[in-house]
């Protein structure tokens, strides 16, 4: 069986920030950011998983087409969001060490849980990608591909620990994939719809769409971040975190259906 790889910052590093308490009233107003378009996520099939002890064994699985965010959400619409809805501000708000707040608007926001990702979702009209989705996108149309770009990282690529960057930086600083989606590939981790489970399927069976299971309490993170080493950046790699969980290597995108016809 394959267990869940957990990467989880410093409990007392966190509680020692103190920062839970932050809300949209104290924060300052950067300029808006410039509307988010989309992408269309066509309809196909891809081979999920690769061997190894945090992947999923390779199956084949067939995606409906989606739309899907081309780069994480940022500081700036993440700020927008709260403002809208008096939602907590992340929990690293104002600290320049993490990048995260007003004087980083085209940052990706970090330090929102998976609750807080779906709540700023369902504002926006949209909703988590599975984590099916997300592998597929990351691999811009190129099955087997181990990077979102190319078959090995490098530090022109994508933002993570070898970089040298230290942090986050702006969405979009690095090439698209083949289906235009920036940092599926380091930057920060990004938080699926799917809870932790373990496929043990038939290898040469088509899973339609897949979700992960209905209970449980650890949820997937995919793609590497800037806090990541390279192996770990691979899209194929499984990471979790409790659903409650915030960290500084960790944001989110969205996806949302799209009708038949426009596949």
């Amino acid at each position: 069986m394959h267990r869940p790889l957990i990467q989880l910052a410093s409990v007392a590093f966190l509680a020692s920030l103190a920062l839970s308490s932050i809300t949209p009233a104290t924060a300052q107003v950067p300029q808006s950011p410039e509307p988010l378009h989309q992408g269309l996520i066509p309809a196909g099939s891809f081979t999920m998983g690769a061997e190894g002890s945090t992947e999923m064994p390779p199956h084949r699985v067939r995606i409906a087409a989606f739309l899907m965010d081309p780069t994480e959400v940022t500081n700036a619409s993440y700020l927008e969001f709260c403002q809208d809805t008096d939602h907590a501000l992340p929990v690293f708000w104002g600290l320049e060490r993490f990048r995260c707040g007003p004087d980083y608007p085209d940052h990706p926001v970090v330090g929102v849980s998976q609750s807080d990702a779906r709540a700023y979702a369902r504002w926006a009209g949209k909703r988590l990608p599975t984590e099916a989705e997300w592998e597929y996108a990351a691999r811009g149309g190129l099955d087997g591909l181990r990077y979102d770009v190319a078959d090995t990282i490098a530090g022109d690529l994508a933002n993570y620990k070898s970089s040298g960057n230290d942090g986050t930086v702006p969405v979009g600083s690095y090439r698209p994939n083949g289906y235009g989606l920036y940092d599926m590939v380091g930057n920060v981790r990004e938080w699926t719809a799917d809870r932790w489970g373990v496929w043990e399927g038939d290898p040469g069976e088509v899973v339609h769409d897949p979700a992960g299971p209905t209970e449980g309490r650890w949820r997937v993170i995919k793609g590497g971040g800037w806090f990541s080493g390279g192996g770990c950046n691979s899209i194929t790699v499984r990471n979790v975190l409790p659903g409650g969980w915030r960290d500084f290597n960790v944001g989110f995108r969205c996806a949302r259906d799209v009708d038949p016809e426009q596949e």
